[in-house]
Order: structure tokens, then C-alpha cells, then sequence
């Protein structure tokens, strides 16, 4: 996953902004001067130096600015992390979807052949009064589950597509090792921690909020335009001509900030992007509550849906299924009774493993909300760190 491209840039662009932060708080370039006078020939050329002095405050506060942008490109790339992992266990989780539906059809497939074998029996035996319509009704179930799983697997490479792009594989690649693990439901805490981890933890959350002080970093730098910086030199005279060649001549300038209203204006919108990234904080803060509250709901819906398969609908089915068999076999009912029951308990099985598909999707988002999907051990820090 450290290998998609996605989470390359965004790491390079993290290091790039670390790197910034060293300009931010150098002194201006030297630079190299020269003054000449002329009057029908060259009377005197000067050489020299120049060295630009900026106050101290003015640097800490661009430094300050630059570690804060440094701050948000870090939490950039955590977020790109995060939703990279994310990406994954959802690939993952199709594909796991996808092998399981086709098992369950292939089971279903041999029940539904020997359910045709015992219509096909009973038809040749004059057994029961209906055996051609169960014939027909098999034989077209059968066709429906062959013609259910080449979609399937069609699905599948398109599923295993979407897994190695994830991965960060590029199509011509060797592929992965496939996962085999099967689906099974993830343990979340309760609204309360996962609420208190978001809140603490949430990578876009986290983003808005370096932006903050990054706004605040910027407020400090437009007023530190009212401060004066320094110019100082010096020129030394190389022509002969002149009554003393080893003249030395200073040279020093100020700047005068005196349009204030331009300095007042920069001020004011560095207060209001202040105020902009503010208000992003706690829209997101918003976002993050109807997510999570989102999130937890498809939890617990797909989590009552799968427990009412398996604590009722299945064991009743699998009654049902006894009593026709032992119907069948004292000659009270026909091999459509078996049939049916067993289409049932495949539909059941299909709903089953489609309810815990979404339900894993719903606790892998929540999961990104409180930026606990990264893989166990990657240094994840709380700030930005130099790369």
C-alpha cells in the first residue's frame, strides 16, 4: 500500500514542504554591486557587496507559517495513507464477497443437480403429479445459477483489478497473492469512543486544523510588514584616475512601511482566511458527525439483518428442509418441495453474505473516521516530523 502513487506524492510533497521551512527563516541572498562614473572616460568603478538584514520577528513568524503549511502537507499525507488503506480493505472486501457468492452458487448448483435427478426419477417412476413442471422448474434454477456465476466471475477480475490497483500495481505487474481470508464481522467500539476518536484522531479533521494555525501563522507575517528591514554595504573604487583608489564607500538603505492602509488590508485577510479555515473546522466537525452517524446506522442494520438470518430464518428453513426430505422419502410430497427449500436457503445465504458485505463497508468507513484503518506499526505521528 506505501507503494500507491497517491501516497508517494503526497509523502514528497510533505518532504518538500519540510524543506521550506529553512528558506523561511534565512536571511535574503547577498548581493553584488557595482557603481561607475563616467566623463569622457571611466572615472571611477566600485565594486561591492550588499547584505539585506530582515528583524529576527519578522523571520520567526515566516518560519512559523512555513511549519505550519508543513503541518497541513503532513496531515495530507496521513490522509492519503488512511484512504489508501481504506481503498484496500474495500477491494478486499469484494473480493472476498465475490469468492463466497460464487461458492454458495456452485454449492447450490450440485444441490439443484441432484434435486433434477430425483424430478427426473420420479418423472420416469410416475411418482407424483406435477414431476415435469419440477423438472422445468430445476432445470431453469440450474441455468439461472451457471448464468449467476460466470457474472460472478466476471465480477471477480474485475474485483481483483480493483484490489491490485489499490495495492499500487500497475496493470502490466505480476499480480498480488490473493487474498483468502473470508468475510467476517469486524468488532467496532461503541458511538461514544468512536465519536471521542474522531474527534481526536479524524485525518481531515486533523488537515482543517493545521490549516487553522497555519491562518494564524499568516496573520503574524502580514503585521510583521509594519516592521522596517535593512540594506548595508560597501563599494571600493578600483580605477587609478581617482586621487585615492583605496576609497571605500558605505552604503545603507531602509525600508520606510508607510502605506498603512496597504498593510491594514493584508492584515484583514489574513484575519479572514483566519476565519474561513475556522469555519471549515467546524463544518467538518458536522461532516464528521453525519458520517459517523451514517456509518454506525448501516452497522446496525445489516447487523439485525444478519442476526435475524442466522437466529431465525435460516433454522427455520433448515426445518422446513428435514420435513420435506422425510416427506419425500414416505411419498407425501415431491422432490419440488426439496428444491425450493434449498433455492431458499441459497437466496438466505446470498442476503447473508451481501448484508455483511455492506456492514464491512460501513465499519471500514468508520473506521477512516477515527483514522483507525492504517496498518498496525506505521509511524503515524501526531505533528509533522522532518521526513
Amino acid at each position: 500500500m506505501l507503494n500507491h502513487p497517491s501516497v508517494e506524492a503526497a509523502y514528497d510533497e510533505w518532504r518538500a514542504s519540510v524543506a521550506a521551512i529553512a528558506p523561511a527563516r534565512a536571511l535574503p541572498d547577498p548581493q553584488f554591486t557595482f557603481q561607475a562614473d563616467v566623463w569622457s572616460t571611466l572615472m571611477s568603478f566600485m565594486p561591492g557587496l550588499m547584505f539585506d538584514f530582515m528583524g529576527s520577528a519578522k523571520r520567526s513568524a515566516m518560519a512559523r507559517e512555513a511549519s505550519a503549511e508543513s503541518t497541513v502537507q503532513y496531515r495530507t499525507f496521513v490522509t492519503a495513507v488512511l484512504t489508501t488503506a481504506a481503498e484496500v480493505r474495500k477491494a478486499w472486501i469484494d473480493l472476498a464477497f465475490v469468492d463466497e457468492s460464487i461458492r454458495l452458487r456452485e454449492a447450490a448448483v450440485g444441490s439443484l443437480n441432484q434435486s433434477s435427478a430425483l424430478a427426473n426419477a420420479g418423472y420416469e417412476t410416475g411418482r407424483g403429479m406435477a414431476t415435469l413442471e419440477s423438472q422445468m422448474r430445476v432445470a431453469n434454477e440450474i441455468a439461472k445459477a451457471h448464468a449467476e456465476i460466470d457474472a460472478l466471475r466476471d465480477r471477480r477480475a474485475a474485483a481483483r483489478s480493483r484490489f491490485k490497483s489499490a495495492m499500487g500495481f500497475a496493470p502490466g505487474e505480476a499480480d498480488p497473492a490473493w487474498p483468502l481470508q473470508g468475510l467476517g464481522p469486524t468488532a467496532l467500539p461503541g458511538e461514544d469512543e468512536l465519536w471521542r476518536r474522531a474527534q481526536a484522531s479524524n485525518p481531515e479533521l486533523g488537515r482543517m486544523m493545521a490549516m487553522v494555525e497555519m491562518a494564524v501563522a499568516g496573520v503574524e507575517v502580514a503585521r510583521s510588514a509594519a516592521r522596517p528591514d535593512f540594506s548595508l554595504g560597501a563599494m571600493a573604487n578600483l580605477v587609478n584616475s581617482q586621487p585615492d583608489p583605496r576609497m571605500i564607500r558605505a552604503v545603507a538603505s531602509v525600508t520606510l512601511p508607510v502605506w498603512r492602509e496597504k498593510i491594514a488590508a493584508n492584515v484583514t485577510a489574513a484575519k479572514a482566511r483566519n476565519d474561513a479555515a475556522d469555519a471549515r473546522v467546524r463544518a467538518e466537525l458536522l461532516d464528521v458527525a453525519a458520517e459517523l452517524a451514517q456509518g454506525l446506522y448501516m452497522v446496525r442494520e445489516n447487523d439485525r439483518m444478519i442476526a435475524y438470518i442466522d437466529g431465525t430464518a435460516l433454522p427455520n428453513l433448515e426445518r422446513i428442509s428435514a420435513s420435506a426430505e422425510a416427506g419425500y422419502q414416505t411419498g407425501a410430497s415431491g422432490a419440488e418441495m426439496m428444491s425450493e427449500t434449498r433455492i431458499m436457503e441459497l437466496d438466505l445465504r446470498s442476503e447473508r453474505i451481501a448484508a455483511l458485505r455492506e456492514r464491512e463497508i460501513a465499519a471500514t468507513d468508520l473506521s477512516l473516521l477515527t483514522a483507525g484503518i492504517a496498518p498496525p506499526g506505521l509511524p503515524l505521528a501526531t505533528g509533522a516530523a522532518t521526513p
